[in-house]
């Protein structure tokens, strides 16, 4: 377990009853960049449990925070699901993605593009101020199928709009779109849908999708990402990864399902 650190749980909040968020202590040797994922998990018959999280916390923070579903026959999150202030996980001492601007090309707005627990590593995204250096605007787009599962939408309008650090940023350069497919709600339909019909950028007041000014980060189900990705690739962008940055990138890895 020389690769792992043992962290303690600090808090826990259970949004609906299939999606949960907690918090725990960081040890100080951890390092991780905005949107990158780790692999966290238990201790089961003293071997570890372990899968795939984004670290949903911003990196200079001294607490990690991680964003899950329940899957009542998981392996993992049937077990995770019940963690209690106090317990203990453990975390690897390394992160890696490809949700990370320096995969990106320079650009003039950055879209985020999430479902579900997908919003995860924009969580941390957003809590960066070298992203809003980088981009004019940061929009972030996170679909669901109810309204219910929009978690962390009085951090994103309340909270961080009035973070001492990020306040001015994130009120000039933040829009936050959230969009639900089964709920009346004043945002509806899928994301990819309101990308091609033009809504959205009505919505926001944007001009539609350029590979020439615009880079996206993609993170959520398979439906989403393959979706995306055909659409973003039929208007010219490039797929870019670790040491060739390019108009998009995707995240492949991802927490149990």
């Amino acid at each position: 377990m020389s690769n792992f650190n043992q962290e303690s749980v600090l808090s826990v909040r259970h949004w609906t009853d299939n999606l949960f968020s907690f918090t725990t202590t960081r040890n100080p040797s951890f390092r991780f960049r905005s949107g990158e994922f780790t692999m966290i998990g238990l201790k089961v018959d003293d071997r570890p449990l372990l899968r795939a999280y984004s670290v949903a916390s911003a990196h200079y923070e001294d607490t990690l925070e991680f964003f899950s579903i329940k899957v009542p026959d998981g392996p993992l999150t049937s077990r995770l699901q019940h963690l209690q202030e106090g317990d203990e996980i453990i975390v690897s001492r390394k992160a890696t993605g490809t949700l990370v601007i320096d995969n990106l090309e320079d650009g003039r707005n950055l879209y985020l593009i999430g479902t579900g627990t997908g919003l995860a590593p924009f969580l941390s995204v957003i809590k960066d101020p070298e992203v809003y250096d980088r981009f004019e605007k940061v929009v972030l787009l996170h679909g669901c199928r109810r309204v219910a599962e929009l978690a962390y939408g009085e951090t994103i309008h309340e909270k961080l709009p009035n973070d001492e650090l990020l306040g001015e940023l994130v009120r000039n350069q933040l829009i936050y779109y959230p969009t639900v497919t089964r709920d009346p709600f004043r945002n509806r339909g899928r994301i990819t849908d309101l990308i091609t019909s033009g809504k959205l950028f009505a919505d926001t007041g944007l001009p539609p999708l350029e590979a020439a000014h615009d880079r996206v980060m993609i993170c959520g189900s398979p439906a989403l990402v393959k979706d995306s990705r055909e659409l973003l690739v039929a208007r010219g962008f490039a797929e870019g990864n670790h040491g060739e940055p390019a108009q998009f990138v995707v995240e492949k890895a991802f927490a149990e399902r």
